[in-house]
């Protein structure tokens, strides 16, 4: 009887604590949330411990991220995109590997576990937390190994969030340069298109196109990782959601008759992506800051910052 009593109010508290984080998630789908608000929001309520134990916020963040990724394809202008590819193909190639040369050389200089520290190039060259968990199989690092990786990025990838837009305005920087510049020196995709989004919908749409472009390097990049350490490239895995953008952006060139509808699920997908950072706020806790140690975070500060402003500098001054 005990035991029954206690199943039931157990069943009870997860459901009262469902209607804080189910609220708060619907509020992000309309616009009245930007993004910054709700990464804020889902760390409040981590930090509240009002998350339901029972989801795996991790794994719902994942699909909804790669969905609204293809639903932001429709809203891509096919010759716009593949010149911001081409144009910009020697900065996203040298980006990426000046950032694995220097985390190489700042991993061996700080005696960084050397599993971490190429886990943690890998993510900042590439698109973070997709580049760590393709990579790290194909270099067979334990699971300590890419958590602490993960730990770093994902709070870098959450304060790019607040910072980018800010120096972006502060710098009166063009849309297309602002897009451009998220899409190198962010992390994740959906940092990169929640800054972006924050600034315009011409920021949005150059930096999700360069940072797709930037995220097709995470094969090569697997491949060569494993022949450094060793490792097993047959572990490799692509997102397959680059593939289906690429479909979606096909899709609204070549059957344009359908502009209306696109626009509808562009707008949607927008909505998705704040409430994806919602989910990621909500895995953001007080345990993943510590547990991701000072010298990955310290690696991964100064490969950020190295590349965010050289980058910077290049597109403002040069470009």
């Amino acid at each position: 009887m005990t035991t029954a009593c206690t199943s039931v109010l157990t069943k009870i508290q997860q459901k009262k604590g469902m209607f804080p984080f189910v609220a708060l998630g619907c509020v992000c789908l309309f616009p009245i949330i930007s993004s910054p608000i709700a990464l804020i929001l889902g760390f409040t309520i981590a930090t509240l411990g009002l998350v339901p134990t029972q989801l795996d916020t991790g794994a719902l963040t994942k699909k909804l991220l790669a969905l609204s990724i293809v639903g932001l394809g429709f809203g891509i202008n096919v010759e716009q995109a593949v010149q911001a590819s081409s144009d910009n193909f020697g900065l996203i190639v040298g980006s990426i590997f000046t950032t694995l040369l220097m985390g190489t050389l700042l991993t061996k200089l700080f005696k960084v576990d050397p599993k971490t520290g190429h886990l943690v190039a890998s993510g900042t060259a590439i698109c973070g937390g997709s580049a760590i968990a393709a990579v790290a199989p194909a270099i067979q690092a334990n699971n300590e190994q890419a958590s602490h990786a993960l730990a770093t990025v994902f709070i870098l990838n959450s304060i790019a969030l607040f910072v980018f837009p800010l120096v972006g305005h502060a710098l009166a920087m063009s849309q297309y340069n602002f897009g451009l510049w998220s899409a190198i020196a962010i992390h994740d995709t959906s940092s990169v298109v929640g800054a972006a989004s924050a600034y315009g919908d011409e920021a949005l749409q150059i930096a999700t196109t360069v940072k797709l472009a930037r995220a097709m390097w995470i094969v090569p990049i697997a491949f060569v990782s494993a022949l450094f350490f060793k490792g097993d490239g047959k572990k490799i895995t692509v997102p397959l959601f680059i593939l289906f953008y690429c479909v979606a952006i096909a899709i609204a060139h070549y059957l344009p008759q359908f502009d209306g509808l696109y626009q509808g699920v562009f707008f949607v997908s927008k909505r998705l992506l704040v409430l994806c950072l919602f989910l990621i706020g909500c895995g953001l806790t007080i345990k993943h800051i510590r547990n991701a140690g000072y010298k990955p975070m310290l690696l991964g500060v100064l490969l950020w910052i190295t590349i965010a402003s050289s980058v910077l500098a290049y597109i403002e001054l040069l470009k």
